[in-house]
């Protein structure tokens, strides 16, 4: 039974408007309802969900932000932020899904899309009728993707594509993918590739132990012909790619969170339960310093994602801002889920208990859009001007 209730230890709900608390409730039931009963068995068997995916769409969960003309249900930031962080409370896997459709997915074709893009593929995003996908990161380029070597050449009506993604998101499952690859320019370019687009296929990457109950896989392009009107007109450069990183990863600094109060808050159950020496462990001081300090932290994150989100809603949030959040509050996590399972001693890492699969879950989000090192290079390259990345 899922009886979380979420820390708010400085009291951020009075910040919240009546519209965010509503937002957030509504996903936290959901959560509660259909994520929480299934997502242990799911992540022990690494299998993804796929039902959840309708009910994704049918509670707003796919582009928040996205104007109602187009489908989404036009909220702002700090809304989509908290229905990330409810996911992710649940799991740090279904929250990709969710971030992957709307940050690096509906958010390229709204903002760089034609109107017939928009129209064509955001009203089935938002709903879930499709699944998409996002390709960036190559076998040899993740960290560096301006150094990707998948690429077209035109043929007329069409370009062939070809080339290959990895580590990518609901892949196996997707009907779309936003594809990022060089013209014959060496101009990076977005692409719209459909399934069923002959020479295009998604294996799955299998023996993951970390976001099991998430579909991962690849994007792999045999001379795939994709129509010229398939091409996002709107922005090109790898500028492009990366805008949408910043949606995403802030998207995942609000989930990280999530996470962290999952763990905090069970491990507080926990310790006020469990008896040792005649009293309940939450008497003791070591085990009280992890507590204090767990909260301390999670109230730290909560302030600084709630004031990027409202940096968001201004359209005043930088790259370095959001990239600092999103390193920060991971960072932060990963370290609450390790403090928590040592709470919970060996009943820690069993799957009665959901801290281990969040820790597992979140070596994966510490890697991913933007690894904890690049985030640190980017705040550093933003307050001295001097790139250490060459």
């Amino acid at each position: 039974m899922d009886v979380f209730q979420h820390p708010d230890y400085y009291l951020l709900d009075e910040l919240l408007s009546d519209e965010h608390k509503i937002v957030r409730d509504a996903t936290r039931d959901w959560v509660k309802r259909s994520v929480s009963p299934i997502i242990e068995d799911c992540a022990q068997r690494a299998a993804f969900p796929q039902h959840l995916v309708k009910e994704m769409g049918e509670v707003g969960l796919f582009g928040p932000y996205i104007p109602e003309e187009y489908g989404g249900p036009g909220l702002d930031h700090i809304s989509y932020g908290l229905m990330m962080q409810e996911v992710e409370r649940g799991d740090s896997g279904i929250r990709s899904t969710c971030s992957v459709q709307s940050s690096l997915v509906m958010f390229p074709i709204y903002a760089y899309g034609s109107e017939e893009q928009k129209q064509r593929f955001l009203p089935k995003l938002a709903t879930g009728e499709y699944l998409g996908s996002f390709g960036l990161t190559e076998p040899n380029f993740g960290s560096n993707p301006g150094g990707m070597t998948t690429s077209f050449k035109d043929a007329g009506d069409y370009v062939i594509l070809n080339g290959a993604k990895m580590w990518i998101s609901n892949a196996p499952f997707c009907h779309v993918a936003i594809v990022w690859a060089k013209n014959e320019e060496g101009r990076i370019k977005g692409l719209i590739v459909e399934r069923g687009m002959e020479g295009f296929t998604t294996p799955e990457t299998h023996n993951k132990w970390s976001l099991r109950a998430s579909a991962t896989g690849e994007l792999v392009f045999d001379n795939v012909k994709v129509p010229k009107v398939n091409i996002l007109p709107g922005r090109d450069g790898l500028g492009a790619p990366l805008s949408c990183l910043d949606s995403a990863r802030f998207g995942i600094a609000w989930g990280a969170i999530g996470a962290a109060m999952d763990c905090y808050d069970t491990a507080l159950r926990y310790a006020k339960e469990r008896i040792q020496f005649g009293k309940p462990i939450a008497g003791f001081q070591l085990q009280q310093k992890k507590l204090a300090e767990m909260i301390t932290e999670i109230t730290k994150a909560q302030l600084l994602t709630f004031r990027l989100g409202q940096l968001k809603n201004d359209g005043r949030a930088s790259s370095a801002q959001i990239s600092m959040a999103k390193r920060n509050n991971v960072d932060m996590a990963i370290h609450i889920a390790r403090e928590a399972r040592q709470i919970l001693g060996g009943m820690g890492i069993t799957g009665d208990f959901s801290i281990m699969r969040h820790m597992m879950n979140l070596e994966s989000v510490i890697t991913y859009e933007g690894t904890h090192d690049i985030h640190l290079l980017i705040t550093g390259l933003d307050i001295t001007g001097e790139n250490a990345f060459v």
